[in-house]
């Protein structure tokens, strides 16, 4: 038994281990996948600390189709707590837990995250080329995204009207192709000021198609917010029209959208 619970401790010491727990604890049964979408990290990475909480049996595995997905085992939990916690006074840990929390509260944040899922007949490549090259990108967005796409190296949103004009300049955070891409994406002024909100793109192959999620966090408003969520889902339905059939949609889909606040996620002049 000690054995197991050396693994155990070995495998709650790291603070991504231990995030990603807190992750199949808010909803169990998630893919890798879908597990790296919460965190700026490489898939390879995040699959080296899910096999430690394998080994120490805190994470088990079931094939869903053909998607591997985790859930939690909190059964070595249980053990750790009824052969030490539950030796001290419990009621007195409780409080001293809930004011430890409460003198925490005024510093936590709780700003918006907007999630969008769409599936493209295509393969992981063409849709990394399609988030990446300039050409393609002004043609489906209405702007360039210019960058060498390195780690640290800055990234522009351009105008394709000839200004030359950069609506949105960020920085590249992760670059792995074809399968994740995280950005920086200031967007409106009053979000200039402070920390920018971040873009993660994340490429999946599904079968015959491409699971391809947007992920744009830490926006400063729900207006924001709102925004973005018009915005997002405009963009990608254009993205996955000329990867599936060669030709944007006849009509810019954000035409019916309300205008974006944070960044310039259409074609706005």
């Amino acid at each position: 038994m000690d054995g197991d619970l050396t693994l155990v401790f070995k495998a709650l010491a790291d603070p991504t281990r231990r995030a990603l727990l807190d992750r199949l604890r808010e909803r169990n049964g998630q893919t890798l996948g879908e597990l790296c979408g919460e965190l700026a990290m490489a898939r390879q990475s995040v699959s080296q600390h899910l096999a430690v909480l394998e080994a120490a049996n805190l994470v088990s595995t079931a094939w869903r189709g053909r998607e591997k997905v985790h859930h939690l085992n909190v059964v070595p939990l249980h053990e750790v707590q009824e052969r030490w916690i539950d030796r001290f006074e419990t009621p007195r840990l409780r409080v001293l837990s809930a004011v430890r929390r409460a003198a925490e509260e005024p510093e936590m944040t709780d700003q918006p995250t907007f999630v969008y899922v769409t599936y493209i007949a295509a393969t992981p490549e063409r849709v990394w080329q399609a988030l990446t090259d300039a050409d393609l990108t002004a043609t489906y967005w209405g702007h360039r995204n210019e960058s060498d796409w390195q780690p640290g190296s800055t990234w522009q949103h351009v105008r394709t009207d000839g200004s030359g004009t950069a609506d949105v300049v960020g920085t590249v955070v992760e670059s792995v192709p074809p399968e994740r891409l995280v950005l920086t994406f200031p967007g409106s002024d009053e979000q200039r000021s402070g920390t920018p909100s971040t873009v993660t793109f994340t490429i999946e192959r599904d079968r015959e198609l491409v699971r391809l999620t947007v992920q744009h966090r830490d926006l400063p408003t729900a207006a924001d917010t709102a925004a973005v969520s018009t915005g997002w889902p405009a963009v990608l339905a254009n993205l996955k029209s000329l990867l599936e059939t060669g030709r944007v949609l006849p009509q810019a889909p954000w035409e019916f959208a309300a205008e974006p606040r944070t960044g310039q996620l259409a074609d706005h002049d």
